[in-house]
Formats: structure tokens, C-alpha cells, sequence
């Protein structure tokens, strides 16, 4: 077994299919341009994915996490819920707005393997409901906000601020006006959940 391979993990293929797939984009990276990168056969990388789908779905996962990541210190914080849903959909604009700015070709492959990889982005949907329900079940509890169902009512935030975190809309990000929009909606959606 050659040193390459020996120390061949699956964080390593990772980062070297998001490289591979910058250079060559969805449509033309293979398997064994993974391989070739990493100085092993395409072999030893099948031994961590089984197929080329489930490398791609473990990259976009991968791809996703680093924003659930970020937004879950913000849910999980102990300070006033208003403030953490606040910042926590200003965190989720912004880093889905510097993914789409900071390296637009990335991003555009990411889109593609994001169309493809359904069980992945639902996974990942969950997981910001589950966190976005954490803070509007504390409001709740709080008396800050009035949601019988937290859960459905996080379900909602979700779907009502879709223009601002679906990479459908990424090329709205850029016009002058988006940031007095996402304000506004901000406030509506604050304002209908507020406890009266």
C-alpha cells in the first residue's frame, strides 16, 4: 500500500473532490480525477464512497454543514430569543450570500450537486427548521413570541425568508435594495410572532 493511500481519509477525498470540482465543474469530474488528485487509485477512493453519487452527496453534505455549523452557536446561545432569530436569519443571508459572492464558480457546482442530492438538502432543511423551533420554542416559553407549534411556526420563518437563503434567488443577493427587503421582511416576520 503506498503512503498516499495509507494516510487516504475520507476528509482528504473531500476536500479534494470540492477542488476537483471547481477546476472541472459537475458535468466533467470523475472519480479518478479525485484519484488523480490525490496521488491514489480510484479504487481506494471507492473503499470510503461506494459510487460517484454518494461522493458527491457527502461533499454537498459537507458543503451544507459548514452553515448549520455556524447557525447552531446562534440557536443554541442563552440570550433574548428575538435577538437570536434575528441574527440567526441575518447569519444564514449572509453566509449563503459570501458562498454565492466568494467563489461563484464553486457555488454554481454546489447548485448543481444540490438539485441532485434531494435526501442531503432535506436532511439539511430539517436540521435549520429543528434549529430555528429551538428558538421559537424558548420565545414561546419566554412569552416572547405566540407559536402554539413552534415547529410549524419555524416551518413558516423558513418558507417566508426562502428569497433570502435559496440559492434560486442568489442573483437577487447583489441588488442595492436586497438588504432593506430582508430587513423588512425580518420585521413582519418578528412582528407577527410577538406576543401581543
Amino acid at each position: 500500500m503506498s503512503p498516499a493511500t495509507e494516510s487516504l481519509t475520507a476528509e482528504r477525498i473531500l476536500e479534494a473532490t470540492e477542488e476537483v470540482l471547481r477546476r472541472h465543474g459537475p458535468a466533467k469530474a470523475t472519480v479518478v480525477d479525485v484519484a488523480r488528485a490525490l496521488g491514489v487509485s480510484h479504487g481506494s477512493v471507492y473503499r470510503h464512497f461506494r459510487t460517484k453519487a454518494a461522493l458527491r452527496a457527502a461533499v454537498t453534505k459537507r458543503w451544507l454543514d459548514r452553515t448549520s455549523g455556524l447557525l447552531a452557536g446562534i440557536a443554541a446561545a442563552d440570550r433574548d430569543p428575538e435577538e437570536r432569530l434575528r441574527e440567526w436569519l441575518r447569519a444564514l443571508f449572509d453566509a449563503k450570500r459570501r458562498k454565492a459572492g466568494g467563489d461563484p464558480e464553486l457555488f454554481a457546482t454546489y447548485s448543481v450537486l444540490v438539485g441532485d442530492s434531494g435526501e442531503v438538502v432535506d436532511e439539511h432543511v430539517a436540521e435549520l427548521t429543528a434549529q430555528l423551533t429551538g428558538i421559537v420554542a424558548a420565545g414561546a416559553a419566554a412569552g416572547v413570541f405566540t407559536a402554539a407549534d413552534p415547529n410549524s411556526a419555524a416551518r413558516a420563518l423558513f418558507h417566508a425568508t426562502g428569497r433570502f437563503h435559496d440559492p434560486a434567488y442568489a442573483g437577487e443577493w447583489k441588488r442595492p435594495a436586497i438588504e432593506e427587503e430582508f430587513e423588512a421582511v425580518l420585521e413582519l416576520v418578528l412582528c407577527g410572532l410577538r406576543a401581543r
